[in-house]
């Protein structure tokens, strides 16, 4: 069935527009420093396991944390997580207080459009479909999202709802439909770190995904396969085993999950569309037989059967636990990390009844976890590297003041990050994004020849004229950052921590050398800066004496933020 029939009952009127560049064609870049590393590290691979970290507790370490757990090292958070226990810093990261942000509101009528639905600054949670409208509410949903990262502060949800949403993915432009898509992403946020049984029975029924994956057209006259394979060999089981579920499991599966709708807004189970007869797995689940029920709840309580009898098979722990892994740590899972971090945190998530949290606890203060060889060697997403800029550098969006110009930005930056292969909501396909499974690349797909000139073309404009709307834009302003740093008025300090927290691997001093003339603009003497930056100090409304060290820390943070090193985590 082709995309269009999946999707006819909402006949949109408009697509998002797909700004990125399709994989194929592309030759992967080289990053030398990251190929030293990884040869390193294949030839003494860890052997580090799940055993409570007990080195020190320093600016590196804690950098290391915050560049997984969350998206990129804050100063701020640096130096308040520095003051912490490892233990302290991990909880407060994991199990910070959520409180479930408000909905996305019309930001975007503009002179060429007016929502004739939906008042501005009002929420569209609850308005109807109009497909002439749908292209600005998906988009005013999309970058929503992206500022909920953006405002990430020192919890990990934001970033546990972008693995999910990579786990169990719903393409924005095939599920249309501004009010559904914020629901879908509100159940992941809500579930993203809770219980995973409970997340796949809430996503299995989710409004998007029914469209997404066929499920509204499943019947019992013509079942459809599509999420009955996708849940089995995609969201809890695997495809890369020895022994497999079968053909006869997908329709069985498919048979089962007959009979679900949805107006868009909320699922129902219409019985008389349900397959009543006895369902029959094979040998791969213990020829678990599911009795076919019939009446109105005869759906939920043959999800519930099939649910237990997923969560039942050993491979359904190991295969989540495996892409947490390479998800927040590293992307080859050897032998040996199988059997010291893959099976044990497997069985940390059966013992748990599949709750997330108490996995990643043991992750995140593990020696593993912490083992210099896990360290610097991952590259930066494009979602980790725009939104960890921003939060870097303290670039602020506008907000209510300015709802219409704070939409305008998020959706250039979501632009930006499509250039780059990854836009949230529109993963390629119900894989996800190729960078996160596919072998043998991994995470190099991320540096191509496309895209790796795109990266560039962002930090650039970021340092020099930033994302302009009609009355504000958002640009890094370097005399802010710069005194935001311990001790910007030493040249060296400045180079030493700025290069701390925005590189994924220590660099050398030829290299520290070579930056320093930037700053100096050439002099010879170190004292130039601290004394340029002193007299701006004592006249900050001095314009020359402020652009003066603007121009210098512009020029070097251009050149610091292309190279090699800025781009691994």
């Amino acid at each position: 069935m082709s995309h269009l029939d999946r999707r006819a009952f909402l006949a949109p009127g408009r697509r998002a527009k797909t700004f990125s560049m399709p994989l194929e064609n592309q030759t992967i870049e080289r990053i030398p420093v990251l190929e030293t590393k990884l040869a390193a590290r294949a030839a003494s691979p860890p052997s580090s396991g799940l055993s409570p970290y007990t080195g020190p507790w320093n600016r590196e370490t804690v950098i290391h944390l915050l560049r997984r757990a969350l998206f990129s090292p804050v100063k701020a958070d640096v130096d308040y997580f520095l003051g912490k226990t490892m233990e302290t810093a991990v909880n407060e990261i994991l199990y910070a207080p959520f409180t479930p942000p408000p909905p996305p509101v019309n930001d975007y009528n503009n002179p060429d459009f007016t929502d004739p639905d939906v008042p501005f600054g009002e929420t569209f949670e609850n308005t109807p479909l109009n497909v002439n409208a749908e292209f600005y509410r998906v988009e005013s949903t999309r970058a929503w999202w992206t500022r909920l990262m953006l405002n990430s502060g020192r919890s990990i949800r934001e970033k546990m709802t972008l693995f999910w949403h990579n786990h169990l993915p719903v393409q924005f432009a095939e599920a249309f439909f501004g009010s559904m898509l914020y629901r879908y992403t509100k159940t992941l946020r809500a579930n993203a770190l809770g219980n995973f049984k409970t997340m796949m029975r809430e996503i299995t029924l989710d409004p998007a995904m029914l469209i997404y994956l066929n499920g509204y057209l499943n019947s019992r006259l013509a079942p459809d396969e599509n999420y009955a394979r996708e849940i089995q060999e995609l969201f809890v089981i695997g495809k890369d085993l020895p022994q497999h579920f079968t053909e006869d499991d997908v329709k069985a599966a498919a048979r089962l999950l007959t009979g679900w709708k949805t107006d868009g807004f909320a699922h129902f189970f219409f019985a008389n569309d349900h397959d009543t007869g006895d369902k029959q797995f094979s040998a791969f689940y213990n020829n678990r037989k599911i009795t076919g029920r019939s009446g109105p709840g005869a759906g939920d309580a043959e999800l519930d059967d099939f649910l237990d009898m997923l969560f039942d098979h050993p491979e359904a722990a190991r295969f989540v636990c495996r892409k947490l892994y390479r998800f927040f740590v590293f992307h080859d899972i050897d032998a040996q990390t199988e059997q010291n971090v893959i099976e044990p945190l497997a069985q940390i998530f059966r013992d748990n009844n599949y709750d997330v949290l108490p996995v990643l606890d043991v992750l995140f203060k593990s020696e593993h976890f912490y083992d210099e060889l896990n360290r610097g060697v991952v590259i930066k997403s494009p979602v980790d590297m725009c939104v960890g800029l921003f939060r870097q550098f303290g670039v602020t969006l506008p907000g209510n003041a300015d709802l219409l110009d704070n939409f305008v930005i998020s959706l250039y930056l979501n632009y930006s990050m499509s250039a780059m292969l990854q836009m949230p909501g529109d993963p390629p396909n119900v894989a996800g994004w190729q960078a996160y499974y596919q072998i043998p690349g991994f995470d190099k797909l991320w540096i191509n020849t496309g895209t790796l000139p795109k990266r560039g073309e962002f930090t650039a404009a970021m340092v020099f004229f930033g994302i302009n709307a009609v009355n504000n834009k958002a640009v890094i302003d370097p005399l802010s950052w710069a005194s935001s740093l311990t001790n910007p008025s030493n040249v060296n300090d400045l180079i030493n921590e700025s290069l701390e927290l925005l590189f994924g691997l220590p660099v050398s001093q030829t290299v520290k050398d070579s930056l320093k003339p930037i700053l100096l603009s050439g002099l010879p003497n170190e004292s130039y800066w601290t004394i340029g930056w002193s007299l701006w100090q004592g006249d900050p409304s001095n314009e020359m004496l402020a652009g003066a060290i603007r121009t210098r820390l512009q020029a070097y943070l251009w050149r610091v933020l292309q190279i090699e090193e800025y781009q691994l985590s």
